[in-house]
């Protein structure tokens, strides 16, 4: 129990510091409770090796996939993006109608196809929506998240820690969840926090990013951005622009060539610098100084500073554009100076944000992390190209997006079915068909059962017959570090439970009971896996609570199945970090927030939640 308790601790540590990949840790997890398992070194954490790797053929690891896999189907056909411009026209330039018109699509739509993609789809949508209607995106973006959270409560399928729970709550319980076995206290939820929104939640966060768009002034940049004459004597004239500016030495980049009054942009690398070259530069003021007496380089006396003034005098799309790395991205983990982002796109990073932190020196250095923000500086087809690459978000749409419109009726009907089939109460149809025509064959319906495993990967296979999605696509559809989560982090509950460590932890949680009536106990479980979820991944915290939560609700005499519930709801629904759920990251740079207003926003909505869904499982479900 305290070697298991050991790797517990230790797996905390790595998921809050970041220290290693989430999926890395997950891996390291599984390693180690092998190593000291049954087949291992030693039998101390009872984890055989087949146990060990359990995760991988585990039906929630699957379903997720499956599930994945579906929703990048959908947006591939532009569906949920032709929601989010019918929302767009609806909302006009009104902010109230901005924020019902977000919270109206995100959270319904939430519902079936899995939260997480909803949110990567709208963020450049919403984005837009508030600059064109002259709203900060700040008022917008965590409402899209929020409201993606509680749509994802409608289903079984909304969110992947649902699927997981399930799981979890089939092998515990013997009572997995049923498609819509939620759904009554989902729509409570999503009705109250979407009246929370509405009225006290957007006066409460700030406006971080300003109304008038203006990447330079925004992420205060001026002072990087400097303009320089090519001297006659310049040892930069006959050099191509890739290989002027040694990148190791000086922490500089080259955006612009202008040239007899022509401005050029990207691609630049094999342009030859002339005598008389306007260079625009990107360059902290040591290296700006360490490039004039190098190279012999004159200021010009005019750096730009405002957006209008970096782009070109052209008719072509704009070139400054947030980009927003999510999980599965190349560029997750490295440095640009270790990833060939800027030769395969063709374009500079001015700065980017981290966690709330705004980089705009040595970027080369720093390495990325999920949800960092870059304001990248490229031309419009090398944009595109970043749009339709799955391991960006791009936070403005395409001028020309690349939707398969034509297989929007494919896409619906096999999701419906994929719903629909997992849903139908088989059993209950067979006898009562049996009981009124009097033909016992009716009867074998009863047996017949419908996971929402088999629909689910019956509904992939369906997309590639229809033409949704292309078979090498479905690899690329698939969060490959959730996967590994899944599979790494599903053996360390099970751990907990052989060892008597769920048991100890619910024995001491149950003894809340001597104070607390069976309803207060399941509160604070509803806040413990709040709070836990928000410095962890949910499905990490639905693994480690859900077996505790069992063992506390027997401790208390009360229903297993309510706590199950609660500690469900609640890590799906985890507002006060950024960093807990990754549709939170999602729009973490792009609204320009603070950690601080996670918390100031999401506080009083957790709470809220937590009597809402307590007080509706003991209604719905009883104690």
């Amino acid at each position: 129990m305290l070697v298991v308790f050991g790797i517990v601790v230790l797996a905390l540590v790595l998921f809050v510091t970041e220290a290693l990949p989430i999926d890395v840790t997950a891996i390291l997890v599984m390693v180690l409770l092998m190593l000291l398992g049954t087949e291992g070194l030693v039998n101390l954490t009872h984890i055989s090796t087949a146990e060990g790797i359990s995760g991988f053929s585990n039906p929630a690891t699957i379903t997720v996939l499956a599930m994945l896999i579906l929703s990048s189907g959908i947006s591939r056909t532009g569906l949920v993006q032709i929601l989010g411009r019918k929302m767009a026209a609806f909302a006009g330039e009104d902010r109230d109608r901005q924020l019902l018109a977000t919270i109206g699509v995100a959270g319904p739509v939430s519902g079936f196809i899995n939260n997480t993609p909803v949110v990567a789809i709208l963020v450049p949508i919403i984005t837009d929506l508030a600059h064109a209607g002259k709203t900060s995106p700040s008022k917008l973006l965590l409402p899209l998240s929020y409201a993606s959270m509680f749509g994802g409560m409608l289903t079984l399928i909304g969110t992947s820690t649902n699927i997981l729970a399930s799981d979890i709550s089939g092998r515990l319980l013997g009572h997995p969840f049923g498609m819509f076995e939620f759904t009554k206290l989902g729509v409570i939820v999503l009705v109250v926090g979407s009246l929370y929104l509405l009225t006290v939640g957007h006066r409460l966060i700030p406006e971080r990013v300003p109304v008038d768009e203006d990447y330079i002034q925004e992420y205060a940049i001026e002072e990087y951005l400097t303009e320089v004459v090519v001297d006659p004597e310049s040892p930069l004239v006959g050099q191509t622009v890739e290989t002027a500016i040694d990148g190791v030495a000086f922490d500089a980049d080259i955006l612009q060539v202008v040239r007899d009054g022509e401005e050029f942009i990207e691609p630049l690398g094999h342009k030859t610098i002339r005598a008389g070259d306007v260079l625009r530069l990107r360059a902290g003021r040591e290296t700006l100084q360490q490039l004039v007496e190098r190279d012999t380089l004159t200021l010009t006396g005019h750096p730009p500073r405002t957006e209008a003034e970096l782009e070109p005098d052209t008719e072509a799309a704009q070139t400054l554009v947030e980009v927003v790395i999510p999980r599965g991205s190349f560029l997750a983990g490295k440095s640009l100076a270790s990833s060939t982002f800027r030769q395969r796109y063709d374009a500079n990073v001015l700065a980017f944000r981290s966690r709330g932190e705004t980089v705009r020196d040595h970027m080369d250095r720093r390495r990325i992390r999920v949800g960092d923000t870059l304001l990248i500086q490229a031309a419009p087809d090398s944009i595109d190209r970043l749009s339709d690459n799955e391991d960006f978000i791009v936070a403005h749409e395409p001028e020309q997006p690349h939707y398969r419109t034509e297989k929007i009726p494919h896409a619906t009907a096999i999701m419906a079915g994929v719903v629909g089939l997992a849903a139908v109460p088989w059993g209950a149809i067979g006898s009562a068909l049996a009981g009124l025509t009097g033909v016992g064959a009716f009867s074998a319906l009863a047996a017949l059962s419908m996971p929402i495993l088999v629909t689910a990967l019956a509904g992939v296979v369906a997309m590639v017959v229809a033409g949704v999605l292309e078979p090498t696509e479905l690899y690329d559809a698939v969060e490959w570090d959730v996967i590994f989560l899944l599979a790494g982090i599903i053996p360390l509950g099970i751990a907990l439970e052989q060892t008597g460590g769920a048991d100890l932890l619910g024995a001491l949680v149950a003894a809340t009971g001597t104070y607390l009536p069976p309803l207060g106990v399941l509160w604070v479980f509803y806040m413990a896996t709040g709070l836990l979820t928000g410095v962890i991944s949910n499905n990490a915290s639905v693994v480690l609570m859900l077996p505790v939560a069992v063992e506390a609700a027997n401790g208390v005499g009360a229903s297993p199945f309510a706590f199950v519930l609660a500690v469900t709801f609640a890590a799906s629904t985890a507002f006060l970090t950024p960093v807990g759920y990754q549709t939170n990251l999602f729009v973490y740079g792009p609204g320009g927030y603070k950690f601080s207003d996670y918390i100031r926003v999401g506080a009083p909505l957790q709470v809220l939640l937590s009597v809402v869904t307590v007080v509706g499982i003991a209604f719905f479900w009883g104690l």
